[in-house]
């Protein structure tokens, strides 16, 4: 129908009048005409009105008419009020949207305040029209003018109201158009776009946790701004976001935003870094197993983040305790046989190994004693799930026994006796002794990295820390022997100054009976390989089992126990103590095998006297003065007296050259009084030259004879290796 609305001379030559105060007077008769209109119920005749403000002045080239049919069209609006401007929506609002991306700053400036009478007027009307609404608020936020800022910002303020107070708003509509804007960098824009954000958050109707998983990666990235307002602001959200979750886990889908999360936590900003670990922190004891198939991410995040140097750093705290939170998780219920296809599903081990391999490699400390102690914790509570990929961090276990940390020494040795112990393992068959080893939860110094202290819900009882298992060795404990002592051969170092703290520790967790039984299995005892090393590992063995606290047990055994079990032990050791005459020696004082003893040191004349079985013959006078040989010299007051004692002794003084030794010994011989002024002791104990009755000593004899011509026949070959080696250089 064609139009017969038509504005008068008067009023339309002051719309295109440059003049501020004659548009407004012109607007305020067009306000006039159509409230007549609204009166009478003549919608049509308004919907001429509005065409024609569109069309002759809004789409005019004159800017002065432009800015004329922007505020004839906000008068439009007021003229009609709340009621009557719903239907005329689309034409009073689209001109104008349309006007705030004219080149004038001034065009835009009124398109601001013109949007905010029609929106003051129609309220939640204008929704219809949000998304177009919204996007033009995002660029005026960042406009270069200052002036036109200001109006968006006073409009935008209006808008939020509107939403605030409309139920019936669609938050889907807002987020949609936010998603892909929040990953603006412009700081006027992430400055709107986390207000709307705080605004979203504080409606009570809007299940803002719904929509989390669209707007939690580009909020962990407007975190790292430079601006310290929007950096506060985003901090301020996020916080209520995490009491959110914590009020309505059940809502949370912790799935879509663990990942996003485990990114964030590894950023180069701290604050971005700590925040998101403590997302993590409470995703882990709120979702709980839900968690676990993300947990090679978790720890890829938390491990790196463990090799800060500051302890008490709030992001290595942070770490820690998610760290701590996630092991908790872990439990036996995951290592049910039948549900292990599940269970590997639900926990990802093939992905947690790799990762665990990967910062086994790493220089510092600290992430390689929280691998270890999850290595502990996977062995303890999933020994069977575990033992399918032990094979993927035996070896990379096995080198942290060069590590300088003694701590972390001590935890992988804890690690490689619940390897070698675990029930998920094939048992040896062969003797092991069973009894009670400390399980590595024990609290050792290491411990304070993680301890309990974090409160990650139930951590078990505290009494489990002094838990107590049998041992039931498997062949790993075979593969770690050996490999101990390839470690020991490659690393001559790590021979010298670790082998005694390693071996100790090793023997407290497993039994030194064990440790020792196998370690001597493992020497050639027929010299058949590097004789030299067999001679080294003996000496430094035959040291710890001499003087250590920690085997005083298998001292005590080897002294006083007739069984055939412990004849058999003294067989196992002698064989490979051979590499070693003072060490055999030794052995056999230990062990009261005294006329065996005097027989090994007449048979060490006929070899070579070197200096280093000197210097071990001059040991072995000040380890006869300790307290461990106390029984030894109160056995020469035994009347008759002990001959073959007598003679060892006696022997060992003529072996010595005349020195500080020799006076030492000399001396203590001569103290024992005349063995006819003392009373007689039992016949039975003097009378036996060996205490050991099970043992065969001439085959023993000769197997000392066969391996110290091997030794011999070594020297020999280094001497002339020596002498060629001097003739070349001349």
């Amino acid at each position: 129908m064609t139009s017969t609305v038509t504005l008068s001379a008067a009023v339309s030559r002051m719309l295109h009048d440059k003049l501020y105060e004659k548009r407004k007077i012109a607007a305020l008769e067009i306000e006039k005409l159509v409230k007549s209109y609204a009166k009478e119920n003549c919608h049509n005749e308004i919907s001429n009105v509005i065409e024609i403000l569109r069309v002759e002045y809004i789409l005019s080239q004159n800017i002065n008419s432009r800015k004329g049919g922007l505020i004839a069209l906000a008068a439009c609006t007021i003229a009609l009020g709340s009621q009557d401007a719903k239907v005329h929506i689309p034409g009073l609002l689209k001109p104008v949207i349309a006007c705030t991306t004219d080149p004038d700053s001034r065009m835009r400036y009124f398109a601001c305040e013109s949007l905010y009478n029609t929106v003051k007027v129609a309220r939640s009307d204008t929704l219809i029209f949000f998304n177009e609404l919204f996007d033009a608020l995002s660029k005026l936020s960042s406009d270069p003018d200052q002036n036109v800022r200001a109006g968006s910002e006073l409009l935008d303020r209006l808008i939020k109201d509107v939403v605030t107070e409309t139920p019936s708003f669609d938050a889907t509509i807002l987020v949609e158009i936010m998603r892909n804007k929040l990953y603006t960098k412009k700081q006027y824009t992430r400055k709107f776009l986390v207000s709307w954000l705080i605004c979203l958050v504080s409606i009570p109707y809007i299940d803002i946790i719904v929509y989390l998983p669209d707007l939690i990666d580009p909020l962990f990235l407007i975190l790292g701004d430079t601006n310290m307002e929007i950096q506060s602001t985003c901090q301020q959200i996020l916080s209520e976001l995490i009491q959110k979750i914590k009020n309505n886990p059940e809502k949370t889908d912790f799935p879509k935003m663990t990942n996003l999360i485990v990114v964030h936590s590894q950023s180069s900003d701290n604050l971005i870094k700590e925040t998101a670990l403590k997302w993590l922190v409470e995703f882990i004891q709120l979702a709980k197993s839900v968690i676990l198939p993300f947990a090679s991410g978790i720890l890829s995040a938390i491990l790196p983040t463990l090799a800060y140097d500051d302890f008490s750093n709030s992001i290595w705290e942070t770490a820690k305790k998610a760290n701590h939170c996630l092991m908790l998780l872990i439990t036996n219920e995951y290592d049910v046989r039948e549900n292990m296809e599940k269970n590997e599903i639900t926990l990802p081990l093939a992905q947690m190994i790799e990762v665990f391999v990967d910062h086994l490699k790493f220089k510092s400390t600290p992430p390689k004693i929280a691998v270890i102690r999850w290595l502990n914790h996977l062995l303890v509570k999933i020994p069977f799930l575990f033992f399918k990929h032990v094979d993927a961090v035996f070896k990379e276990v096995m080198q942290l026994l060069s590590d300088n940390s003694n701590d972390l020494v001590i935890l992988t040795l804890e690690c490689l006796a619940e390897i070698a112990s675990s029930p998920a393992g094939i048992t040896i068959n062969r003797k092991v002794i069973a009894t009670v080893k400390p399980s590595p939860r024990l609290n050792h110094k290491s411990s304070d990295l993680f301890d309990s202290s974090d409160n990650c819900g139930d951590g078990g009882d505290g009494n489990e820390m002094m838990h107590l298992t049998s041992i039931h060795l498997n062949t790993y404990f075979i593969k770690a022997i050996d490999r101990i002592l390839m470690i020991f051969k490659e690393n001559p170092l790590l021979l010298e100054n670790r082998a005694s703290f390693i071996i100790r520790q090793l023997s407290s967790l497993l039994n030194a009976e064990n440790v020792y039984r196998a370690m001597a299995e493992a020497l050639p005892s027929d010299g058949s390989k590097d004789v030299r090393f067999c001679a080294i590992i003996v000496k430094k063995l035959n040291g710890i089992l001499m003087s250590s606290t920690e085997l005083v047990e298998l001292r005590d055994q080897l002294k006083n126990d007739y069984s055939q079990e412990n004849c058999d032990l003294f067989c196992c050791l002698y064989k490979s103590w051979c590499h070693n005459p003072i060490a055999a020696v030794t052995l056999c004082l230990l062990t009261q095998n005294y006329q065996h003893c005097s027989a090994l040191l007449h048979q060490l004349a006929n070899y070579e006297m070197t200096v280093d079985l000197l210097v071990e013959t001059d040991k072995l006078v000040q380890l006869i003065e300790s307290p461990i040989f106390a029984y030894l010299r109160l056995q020469l007051l035994e009347s008759p007296p002990r001959q073959y004692l007598v003679k060892s002794l006696y022997s060992l003084l003529m072996l010595l050259p005349q020195g500080r030794s020799f006076d030492t010994l000399h001396h203590r011989l001569n103290s024992v009084p005349n063995p006819h002024s003392l009373p007689t002791t039992d016949p039975s104990e003097s009378g036996d030259p060996n205490r050991l009755k099970d043992v065969n000593f001439s085959e023993l004899f000769q197997h000392f004879t066969t391996i110290q011509v091997v030794h011999a026949a070594e020297r020999r070959k280094n001497r002339l290796r020596s002498t060629n080696t001097t003739d070349d250089h001349h």
